[in-house]
């Protein structure tokens, strides 16, 4: 082959200097999913940041309240309130069971718990209730009924009723319409506790010993509640401050001092809040002040336990007048009145002489005359008309 054969082979350069090989363009569509992907990437970003911070927050309040909760449950245990420390530390252990200390005191709780000799009791025999026979799809529309009855108050209603036949619907059927009996257990475990807790919410004009309160069996419906979803903000502050009132009721007749921080703080909150006994938080605070008081006054400590009766006349009532002269005693015992003044007797001087008649005396006479003179010795002249 000739070299002008050979060079005809050779694939001959483009002019213009251009790459035989066509460019390919760039798709616009995959710039297009490019951008859309930062987006979505900076977006997923900025939510993950901010959910963050508020989880951070969050977890920095709920800390502080078990802080408190495992203070309150170790000063229970160390006063030998073994009920009410549990209650505390089973609040804590609920929410978290890591939280630092709560295994080592409920473990301690529990060995005193056992040392402690508990009375026998006779338990009462309880009536089985007859199963109820109808179909799942009945008994769960007369649940819905009765839940929905509007015809009564709140803390009226027939909540216990409710209760039994969600619970034969269970029976009956434990997958029938989960969704929607759990969302009925939430509800009506929710009003019955706080029905049994704090009834004056919806019927204020009914006296107390009507009202059947029970702070321990709110706070167990509260919590069984919690088992179907979240507590609002009231409930679970409800059963905290019943919690506390507990605690502080467990202390009276022990530690004055401990029952009015409790109640004090129960006060605030929720100042009507009681018990069976139908003595409210504020009334327990103005009886634990009063009887502080006392005990200081009885150490010597006057002033101290002025400030008791003080705190304590807070409170408007009648019961007070009771207390009136122990507190003006403290008072004067704390801060006594100044003595008055004792005037000096001076020496006598020498009188000058007087412009007035010999006959009237000038001095007091040292002895009672033992007659009675029948005029007197200088006459007042009467009054010009």
């Amino acid at each position: 082959m000739s070299d002008n054969d050979l060079i005809e082979t050779q694939p001959h350069p483009v002019k213009g200097g251009s790459s035989p090989v066509a460019r390919k363009k760039f798709p616009g569509w995959l710039a297009v999913l490019v951008l859309i992907v930062l987006v979505i990437v900076g977006i997923l970003g900025g939510y993950g940041s901010g959910m963050g911070k508020r989880y951070s927050a969050q977890n920095t309040l709920v800390t502080g309240q078990l802080d408190e909760q495992y203070k309150l449950g170790v000063q229970a245990l160390d006063a030998g309130q073994y009920d009410v420390a549990k209650l505390h530390f089973e609040f804590i252990i609920q929410r978290n069971p890591d939280f630092p200390g709560v295994r080592e005191a409920y473990a301690s709780l529990l060995l005193h718990m056992q040392s402690t000799p508990t009375p026998t009791i006779t338990p009462t025999p309880t009536v089985t209730p007859t199963p109820d026979t109808r179909p799942v799809d009945a008994i769960y529309n007369d649940a819905v009924s009765l839940l929905n009855a509007t015809d009564k108050d709140l803390c009226a209603r027939d909540w216990n009723g409710v209760i039994t036949l969600l619970d034969s619907v269970r029976k009956k059927d434990a997958t029938y319409r989960t969704a929607e009996v759990d969302g009925m257990y939430y509800i009506t475990l929710h009003n019955r506790g706080i029905c049994k807790i704090y009834p004056q919410t919806y019927e204020p004009n009914t006296y107390c010993a009507d009202l059947n309160i029970n702070l321990e069996g709110g706070i167990y419906d509260l919590t069984m509640a919690e088992r179907f979803g979240p507590l609002d903000s009231n409930a679970d502050a409800l059963r905290t401050w019943a919690r506390m009132y507990i605690a502080g009721a467990s202390f009276w007749d022990q530690d004055w001092a401990q029952v009015k921080d409790y109640f004090s703080q129960v006060m605030a909150g929720v100042p009507n809040l009681s018990d069976s006994s139908c003595m409210s938080a504020t009334e327990r605070w103005r009886q634990a002040s009063i009887n502080y008081a006392i005990q200081l006054m009885n150490k010597g400590d006057a002033c101290d336990a002025k400030n008791q009766f003080k705190d304590a006349f807070s409170i408007d009532s009648s019961k007070n007048q009771d207390y009136y002269p122990t507190a003006t005693a403290v008072q004067n015992v704390c801060s006594p009145k100044p003595k008055s003044p004792t005037r000096t007797p001076t020496s006598a001087t020498t009188a000058e002489p007087s412009t007035q008649p010999t006959d009237v005396a000038t001095a007091v006479p040292t002895e009672v005359p033992t007659e009675v003179p029948t005029e007197t010795s200088t006459a007042i002249p009467p009054a010009t008309p």
